[in-house]
């Protein structure tokens, strides 16, 4: 183990790994600690798929364009304008330049994934997915001479005078004290800290179900904000999608996620619909459900779906409940059968010409006369067997954080800390105000992650 590494990088994900990388490449000698085993290693990282990447014309997997300018107004859409401009483009204009990156150090890449998952322009889907990914930058952080402790807490860092001094972390049962020329953070947010969740949201939050590593508590984030280092973001503000009702309360990842929101009416435990489910592609709006089901009774809803439509987006990792009529699965998702027919009633009634029913694009196939209406893809739902999900509020990262500059560095009121620096998740608020746009939090932690590594290698050198 590095006695007295140069630069210590908090965190064993995405942005952690390519903040080592970088460093490295620089010529620092680096010490990764990372808090969970090493089985478990790469946080949040390994449960993705891609990331959301800008170009000018095919690119790797990437086919067409996708301009600076349109993907700045997809982000601008789902943050309701809730985003540092100047940041957000940053991380924009650099992810150009990240794929072929990202494929020097091992990476690779594969055609996106069909279904409601309209990406192949946007975002590129990583062969072998996170872990996949995850994997390569560990291979390649070795040969540079990456030193990695897995089980390694963080438990302090002192911030004195502008400055870090030492950074405290518990390793195979002692307390261990480093004293490094640079600092980045890329801890991840909060979020499996079921208490401090609970104390920005309320009860509600004990309902909720992590879909992430249950090794991100925020422990690093919370010592650094007790100290004054700037912070960013609103604590009820996440990235929280809609998964599967039968998920593990932690570490289900992206499987658990559920795509059939488009073609399904979705209702509450009073089989009340509440939101337009066909509001958007799945892309921009799937990490808004999160948010909905959480308003709802008990945090729960439910997806109700037609046979016409069950192969019409990815698979799900439990099957569906399944019954040859509404009342039948009513009974089984634990509704009022009269209720959820009411619903359904009322719902196939507004739905006009579905000729023009196109699953993969904005079809204009909406309800007339109905409160909330779905806007597209508003077939009736009258073809038996009938389907059922349960859906809760899963919880990816939350949007408290550490404020950086353009330089991903942190600092105490205006001035900067001096060594100190920031990526991914714990500083994804930085960017992210509210709502969440598919594969952006990799294209986050991958470009400030090469930024930090940057400035912390120059600070070090």
């Amino acid at each position: 183990m590095v006695d007295t590494p140069d630069i210590v990088v908090i965190g064993g994900g995405n942005a952690a790994l390519c903040a080592a990388i970088t460093a490295a490449e620089a010529g620092a000698r680096v010490l990764i600690l990372e808090a969970a085993p090493k089985p478990y290693r790469g946080g949040n990282s390994r449960h993705t798929r891609n990331f959301r990447c800008m170009h000018r014309g095919p690119l790797g997997p990437l086919v067409d364009s996708y301009s600076e300018d349109e993907y700045f107004d997809d982000l601008l859409k789902v943050t309701a304008g809730k985003t540092d401009e100047h940041l957000a483009r940053l991380a924009i204009r650099t992810s150009e330049e990240c794929l072929p990156w990202m494929e020097a150090r091992g990476v690779r890449f594969q055609p996106s994934l069909s279904g409601t998952l309209s990406l192949a322009r946007t975002n590129a889907f990583f062969l072998g997915g996170g872990k996949g990914l995850v994997n390569a930058y560990y291979r390649t952080a070795e040969t540079l001479g990456v030193e990695v402790a897995y089980e390694a807490e963080v438990k302090h860092l002192e911030v004195e005078d502008g400055a870090v001094v030492w950074v405290d972390y518990t390793h195979g049962g002692e307390t261990i004290r480093v004293t490094p020329k640079s600092v980045v953070v890329a801890s991840g947010g909060f979020q499996a800290d079921t208490d401090w969740l609970t104390r920005a949201w309320g009860p509600a939050a004990r309902n909720f179900l992590i879909r992430g590593t249950p090794y991100n508590r925020g422990v690093v984030l919370a010592d650094l904000l007790d100290q004054q280092v700037e912070q960013v973001g609103d604590p009820t503000q996440c990235h929280a999608v809609a998964i599967d009702g039968r998920a593990p309360k932690f570490d289900g990842g992206i499987v658990t996620r559920l795509d059939c929101v488009p073609f399904s009416i979705v209702v509450n435990k009073d089989a009340q619909r509440f939101y337009d489910e066909g509001e958007d592609v799945w892309p921009k709006r799937y990490a808004i459900w999160g948010r909905l089901v959480a308003g709802q009774p008990d945090q729960v809803a439910y997806a109700i779906i037609d046979a016409k439509s069950i192969d019409l987006f990815m698979p799900s990792v439990f099957p569906p409940e399944r019954a040859d009529t509404i009342e039948e699965l009513a009974v089984i998702m634990g509704l009022s059968p009269d209720a959820l027919r009411q619903t359904v009633d009322a719902f196939n009634a507004t739905c006009g010409d579905t000729s023009g029913f196109k699953p993969t694009e904005l079809d204009g196939v909406a309800t007339t006369g109905l409160t909330p209406p779905k806007t597209n893809w508003a077939r009736p739902v009258i073809e038996p067997p009938f389907y059922g999900y349960s859906l809760r509020t899963g919880v990816t990262f939350t949007y408290l954080g550490l404020k950086v500059d353009e330089n991903a560095q942190c600092s105490v009121g205006n001035r900067p800390v001096s060594n100190l620096w920031a990526a991914g998740e714990t500083m994804a608020g930085s960017i992210l105000g509210q709502g969440y746009l598919a594969g952006f939090g990799m294209t986050i932690g991958t470009v400030f992650g090469r930024i930090a590594g940057q400035k912390a290698a120059a600070h070090a050198n």
